[in-house]
């Protein structure tokens, strides 16, 4: 079990060049901090090897520990239009809501302290890599506005983001009733018409027959993955795995340098409620298998969930907002693996154009039929 009583952490001294003063930036697909300025580069300091990654236990944590986790204090800024909390860039005056495109009113100062994340996946892919995987994207959308191809072209169109996550790890048992089907084929007779008779005919018809079915099933799961974040739709999310979480590392400052951090908005009271959901559909498998026959139905399931644990991470994207017709769209790359994901508009005129393409088209071939 892990301790949770550490002093909150002032920003790493390790992020200062030694050359030049200016903050060191995370390089993707490295373990190294790079000065943009005058090109020095220093390894992030690893900590000594701990073998498997620590699985905190949520009942210890949600009874005694959730108030003594440690945090570091980070600047922050809150989008008054989509509610999004994200970390500041070095150095910004003015800037835009990666969400939602709007405008962010910044005010000095502004600061929060965060629950430290246990483990971070860096950043495997850097920006040129995620935008022309972007521009491919767009490239192969039907029907989206002319304009949009040319929307990648801008400068910092594609913002690098940690996401906040959890993963939950139980093992269930759970308790059910139903019934096994059982499948049997029948003779049947019926009268048919052909050529104007009535002619008698037979077919084979399957039916079922239903045996009431009880017992109990064991379920381990690993790794469930759960959004602690709300300002991206959750289906977008989902379809950007799977995730490396074997490459996870310990948090450290040094891989969110120069990239931004969502905080979460999904606790872990929530995350696991949401957890226990994503875990509803192998648990009717494994019953489903357990009843056996050629049919199943569940009538009641109770479920018990022994020993969770869990892990607070954070998971890198290049994301991007766009807005159309006063209507968000928001763009979604892996940096890791570099899938892509997202939301897009459609162009009226296109389709319109399209539809009586196909009326004239349509109709040149009726009238060719009929002559």
């Amino acid at each position: 079990m892990s301790d949770f009583s550490e002093p909150t952490r002032s920003i790493s001294s390790e992020l200062a060049c030694t050359g030049c003063g200016a903050l060191l930036k995370f390089k993707p697909g490295t373990h190294h901090l790079v000065c943009e300025y005058c090109g020095a580069s220093n390894e992030i300091a690893k900590p000594e090897a701990t073998g498997t990654l620590q699985e905190l236990s949520l009942d210890d944590f949600l009874e005694k520990n959730f108030q003594k986790t440690e945090t570091v204090e980070v600047a922050v800024v809150k989008c008054e239009n989509c509610g999004a909390t994200t970390t500041l860039n070095e150095r910004v005056s003015s800037d835009k809501c990666p969400f939602c495109a709007s405008s962010l009113v910044i005010r000095s100062g502004t600061t929060a302290s965060l629950h430290k994340p246990q483990y971070v996946l860096p950043f495997g892919i850097d920006d040129k890599k995620a935008t022309g995987n972007f521009k491919r994207w767009l490239k192969g959308l039907w029907f989206a506005p002319s304009d949009l191809k040319h929307y990648p072209d801008s400068a910092n169109r594609l913002a690098g983001m940690y996401l906040p996550f959890w993963t939950f790890d139980c093992n269930t048992n759970s308790s059910y009733t139903g019934q096994r089907g059982e499948n049997y084929t029948v003779t049947e007779s019926y009268t048919a018409v052909e050529n104007g008779r009535n002619v008698n005919r037979t077919r084979q018809v399957v039916k079922t027959r239903w045996y009431p079915a009880s017992g109990r099933v064991n379920n381990t799961f690993d790794d469930v993955l759960i959004e602690a974040t709300t300002s991206l739709r959750k289906d977008k999310l989902r379809a950007l795995e799977p995730w490396d979480l074997k490459n996870l590392v310990n948090y450290h400052d040094g891989y969110l340098s120069g990239f931004r951090t969502e905080t979460y908005s999904v606790d872990v009271k929530g995350g696991y409620q949401e957890a226990k959901h994503v875990m509803e559909p192998a648990i009717h498998s494994t019953i489903r298998a357990d009843i056996g026959g050629d049919q199943q139905m569940i009538q009641y399931v109770n479920t018990t969930y022994h020993n969770p644990t869990f892990k607070h991470i954070l998971l890198p994207v290049w994301l991007s907002a766009y807005r159309y017709n006063n209507k968000v769209y928001q763009f979604l790359v892996n940096a890791r693996t570099g899938e892509v994901q997202g939301e897009r508009p459609y162009s009226a005129i296109k389709i319109t154009l399209a539809v009586i393409a196909a009326l004239v088209a349509i109709g040149i071939i009726v009238l060719l039929g009929n002559k």
